[in-house]
């Protein structure tokens, strides 16, 4: 991406937040923020962010391009921003849930059902 001048601002970098509010649904924002922005300043510059999520931004977890960030985290022109869903049930309870709803056995190192 381009580093872009605007009045006024200095130099501007673009930086994209992808919000998903629930599975199989992706909604993405295109941000201009000023060089030196953090991630905090995205969240709070972000009309998604403000739709989907009113009230304070310590309780969002993000993160940049899949890594978990703080908000005090600089950005750089092009990074993605991810906000990430609290999780409704453990992860590894919800492969329980899927293997008893399938009912089926699987096969173990030998071979054997496990």
């Amino acid at each position: 991406m381009e580093h872009a001048e605007s009045p006024g601002l200095g130099t501007v970098m673009q930086v994209q937040l992808a919000w998903s509010p629930r599975p199989q649904e992706v909604l993405l924002e295109n941000l201009s923020l000023p060089t030196g922005a953090t991630l905090a300043d995205a969240l709070k510059a972000s009309q998604l962010v403000r739709e989907q999520a009113p009230g304070p931004l310590e309780g969002l977890r993000c993160g940049v391009w899949s890594k978990l960030r703080p908000l005090d985290h600089l950005l750089r022109d092009g990074d993605r921003i991810e906000v990430y869903r609290p999780l409704l049930v453990d992860p590894k309870e919800a492969r329980r849930q899927r293997y008893r709803k399938s009912g089926s056995k699987r096969a173990g190192p030998s071979g054997t059902s496990v």
